[in-house]
């Protein structure tokens, strides 16, 4: 489907929904500044050109009365919309409503046929015409559906053409001429309530099902999938337009109320690029909760994942020296350690800088002849962790760069003993095995909203208080 007239404003509503729960903050807001409004003016008009060529106009007909011959009748015909011409644009909100889009300084021109016909007179040729100065002026209201889908409607359309001039040629030509006045008024008349015709059926048809391509929820990998229905319409006040999205992560099996709340979030006064995307802590830890709860975060170490270099062993035989109670209690046994982290790690967001510090909780077990396990002791885990984010034109991604790990003996059943060996055994497996793991997943990354064929460049990324502040600049690339 080619982008309509309404496509004018596709490039604008990159992303709207559904009513959110009642007091909570959205997880995401996207930003659309006056300089993308000047951008979305400028496409809309481009498109609006090319839908205005296609419109031919209702035939009319008349009579006038000629000196000696009476009254003759005409008719015009084949009227087709040649040329069209949308020099200025501008794109302006409407606080508390929408959008208000005005073309101006424009020209359209057209072609056609005419007849006359009086008794047995009968004569016919053809016309071109000029329209000077015509100014198109068309007010949107944008909402939301409950399915959390984006809506947009006319509320009203008017425009007006100051100059209408007819060129008449045929046998007849310099006669109807005369009739100029007459000829140009009914044009004028035509052209007007086609071109508001036009666009209301363009944002019925066209645009609002292209608002259709923005997905309420888009999947992120075969767990979890991100929400991004608006948690009401879109404000609009003087110089921007700001959507407000619940952007909550959840498990797209089995989907469980999150316990916390997204925080306010202040957005700086940026206008140097054409879209921002506020997005809060809450939608990384939202994520957080989720693979959590789905045992993740969860990892287990056995003897034969221990590097064969390693001066500590996974068996009652190697802890004998610091553990002598492990070793007489269960000789020449294995051993199996299996770590959790709890409680889900939370993304802290202060100026600049990106960390996280997440707990764990690891369990030794005696592997026993049975195929029993036994509990033996409990560490405490605890590290810092910094993280780096970045964002591409379609998505966000990061790694974790993990800091110093420290262990603690929190229960035994075989007595006090240092852990320090412990500590470089779990360290280079949470090195080496759970950082890539939660690696590889950071690196898919995090689709943004965007409507189809919308491509953002110029990136820029902060990080504030709470949330990460993008900016960038938007192209509307359909092939």
């Amino acid at each position: 489907m080619e982008a309509s007239a309404g496509t004018l404003f596709c490039l604008l509503l990159i992303l709207l929904s559904t009513p959110g729960a009642l007091g909570s903050n959205p997880g995401l807001v996207a930003r659309i500044t006056d300089k993308g409004l000047e951008y979305v003016a400028k496409e809309g008009a481009m498109v609006l050109q090319r839908k205005l060529r296609g419109i031919s106009l209702p035939d009319f007909t008349g009579d006038f009365k000629i000196r000696h011959l009476g009254r003759v009748h005409y008719e015009f015909h084949s009227l087709d919309i040649s040329s069209c011409e949308l020099l200025g644009s501008a794109l302006m909100p409407l606080p508390g409503q929408g959008l208000r889009l005005t073309l101006y300084d424009s020209f359209i021109g057209a072609h056609g046929k005419w007849k006359v016909r009086k008794s047995f007179l009968k004569l016919d040729g053809s016309f071109d015409v000029g329209v000077k100065d015509i100014t198109i002026s068309v007010d949107l209201l944008l909402g939301s559906e409950p399915s959390g889908r984006p809506t947009v409607t006319v509320s009203s359309c008017s425009s007006h053409i100051s100059d209408v001039e007819v060129d008449i040629s045929g046998d007849l030509g310099w006669l109807l001429n005369l009739f100029h006045s007459q000829i140009e008024s009914r044009f004028q008349e035509a052209l007007e309530s086609k071109i508001c015709e036009k666009i209301q059926n363009s944002v019925t048809s066209d645009l609002q099902p292209y608002l259709q391509t923005l997905p309420v929820t888009t999947e992120i990998d075969n767990l979890t999938s991100i929400d991004y229905s608006l948690m009401e319409a879109p404000r609009v006040t003087d110089h921007v337009l700001d959507v407000m999205f619940k952007g909550e992560i959840f498990n797209h099996d089995h989907r469980s109320p999150v316990t916390f709340v997204a925080p306010a979030m202040s957005l700086p006064e940026e206008h140097s690029r054409m879209v921002y995307f506020a997005i809060s802590d809450y939608v990384f830890n939202t994520a957080s909760l989720v693979y959590q709860e789905a045992g993740y975060l969860n990892f287990s170490i056995t003897d034969d994942m221990v590097p064969p270099d390693s001066p500590i062993r996974l068996t009652t035989k190697s802890f004998r020296v610091f553990v002598p109670r492990l070793a007489k209690l269960y000789p020449n046994m294995n051993l199996e350690l299996q770590g959790a982290v709890v409680p889900a790690p939370f993304l802290n967001f202060s100026p600049g800088n990106l960390s996280l510090a997440p707990n764990m909780e690891i369990d030794a077990f005696v592997l026993l002849p049975s195929s029993a396990r036994e509990p033996v002791f409990r560490l405490g885990v605890t590290t810092n962790v910094s993280a780096v984010l970045t964002f591409n034109t379609t998505k966000i991604t990061g790694f974790l760069k993990p800091g110093k790990v420290q262990v603690e003996l929190k229960e035994s059943k075989v007595g006090v003993f240092n852990v320090e060996l412990l500590e470089a055994l779990i360290n280079f497996h949470i090195l080496n095995t759970l950082y890539p793991k939660i690696n590889d997943k950071l690196a898919k990354g995090l689709p943004l909203p965007l409507l189809k064929h919308i491509r953002l460049y110029d990136l820029v990324l902060q990080i504030h208080k709470d949330f990460l502040f993008l900016g960038s600049n938007i192209q509307y690339t359909k092939v």
